[in-house]
């Protein structure tokens, strides 16, 4: 039996990258989606253009494990994007792997998404009434058949009347079959989108983290409803109406990017360590030490050890050697899942108080049997510090947690949850404590937290869901 490791912590929907003009394109594709393989470990895909057009190759798992060097090979051509996936609309499965490929009136067209369309369930059956015939479940795909039914306006024209007709969180990458690639950012911004140059060619990518393994230079973020158009002529810039306000998905910071990336204009380890620091300000306690549960709380544990003045001990050793799904045992071997990829350091920890910096509470079933299994060990004190708000609303924008009951602090007290958890004390980082520590003297127009208080800054179906175009 195969058993996930991660099913306490939420998942986002993807990472893309796309590359033009370079003679390795889908090699260079590759090693980004290699950097961005935190954003979806689901399903990995290439698809690169040269004059036969564009080939694909794509697959269920990791980027390591779909790509293989003669599958690489086979992807001749200057151009390729590429994405890892996990789905948040429409079941995880081959055919919903992306990029995904249609021919057009004997053109090709390749597109790969990270976010979520809000208006998918009717602009799909809109669709449907004219004709048009789905492949897949995915709310992607409606991009495409919108873009093609424009495309009489040529192709700028058909871009802005697209994404001028679709709602929610969308950073694109599109490839054309004359080898053009295409960035289209949403415009409020949830997602992050940037352009990058290596050696004179030029990339698109979820993060910095990938122009940094493929030794790109970074050149900027999109904005907010841009859309960048890269061809033999340089890159052409569209800017499509934008609202005031900005969304950039505040748990892009909290939890979603790597530590090493920039996003949004701040890099995300120090933004991290602020809001642990912004922690201990709001609410110490005297333990003996702050330890994370690697590797997702590590650098808000820095920051509220910089604040509180106390020490920091990695109490709990991760084994790197676990992959996303292992081979279930016995039932007798008891919380084996937890087991085997956390093990606490048990001379350090006996006896003491401790303080656990995490940086969020999705379902709390892990953190329950972890702190169980410290209590275990003797450990005296266990005192829990969040790096966020309570997570008390479904997101509609990429984050797999679309409906409230998949979420604990929805259906519980700080103070139900804390004895739920067993824990002497439990604080979450207030709203305005996060924003403060954003560093932005905006910030409440700047940033999505629906999730923490339910004010959503674009409408959705109240329909939407994970499958809901599987019913459709």
């Amino acid at each position: 039996m195969w058993q996930s490791t991660d099913e306490d912590k939420p998942r986002e929907a993807c990472g893309v990258f796309g590359v033009w003009g370079h003679e390795d394109a889908a090699r260079l594709c590759y090693f980004g989606l290699y950097a961005l393989q935190h954003r979806g470990q689901e399903s990995a895909g290439i698809a690169a253009h040269n004059d036969n057009g564009i080939l694909l190759h794509k697959g269920m798992g990791l980027v390591a494990d779909v790509f293989k060097p003669a599958d690489l090979d086979k992807l001749v051509g200057l151009s390729a994007i590429g994405q890892v996936r996990y789905s948040t609309t429409g079941q995880s499965s081959l055919t919903n792997a992306q990029p995904f490929v249609v021919r057009h009136r004997r053109h090709s067209y390749a597109l790969a998404h990270n976010g979520n369309l809000v208006n998918a369930l009717a602009l799909r059956e809109q669709l449907e009434k004219t004709g048009s015939i789905f492949q897949t479940t995915m709310d992607s795909e409606i991009f495409l058949h919108l873009f093609v039914k424009n495309l009489d306006l040529g192709l700028e024209s058909a871009l802005v009347k697209t994404v001028e007709s679709i709602k929610g969180a969308f950073s694109f990458v599109l490839l054309t079959s004359d080898g053009e690639l295409i960035g289209i950012k949403d415009p409020y911004g949830f997602r992050p989108l940037c352009l990058g140059r290596v050696n004179g060619h030029y990339v698109l990518a979820s993060e910095t983290c990938a122009l940094d393994l493929v030794e790109a230079q970074f050149i900027r973020e999109l904005e907010p409803g841009e859309i960048v158009i890269i061809n033999k002529n340089g890159i052409r810039s569209i800017q499509t109406p934008r609202p005031k306000r900005r969304a950039f998905c505040i748990f892009e910071y909290i939890y979603f990017a790597r530590p090493d990336s920039d996003i949004f204009g701040h890099n995300v380890y120090e933004m991290r360590k602020a809001m642990g620091r912004a922690l201990a300000a709001e609410m110490p306690v005297d333990a003996d030490m702050v330890m994370p549960f690697p590797d997702s709380g590590n650098y808000a544990a820095l920051g509220y050890c910089e604040e509180s003045k106390l020490p920091f001990e990695m109490g709990m050793i991760r084994n790197h050697y676990v992959g996303r799904t292992f081979i279930q045992p016995s039932q007798s071997m008891r919380d084996f899942g937890v087991r085997v990829k956390l093990n606490p350091v048990r001379k350090l920890l006996a006896g003491k108080r401790i303080i656990i910096v995490e940086d969020s509470i999705i379902r709390g079933t892990t953190a329950r049997t972890r702190i169980r299994a410290l209590r275990d060990l003797g450990v005296r004190e266990v005192h829990m510090r969040v790096s966020c708000p309570p997570h008390r609303h479904a997101c509609h924008y990429g984050i797999d947690f679309s409906t409230r009951g998949e979420l604990v602090a929805s259906k519980l007290s700080t103070e139900q949850l804390r004895s739920h958890l067993g824990l002497d004390s439990l604080h979450y980082l207030s709203l305005e404590g996060l924003l403060k520590a954003t560093g932005e003297p905006a910030a409440a127009d700047r940033f999505c937290y629906a999730c923490f208080n339910g004010c959503y800054p674009v409408e959705f179906d109240q329909e939407l869901s994970k499958d809901c175009l599987e019913k459709a």
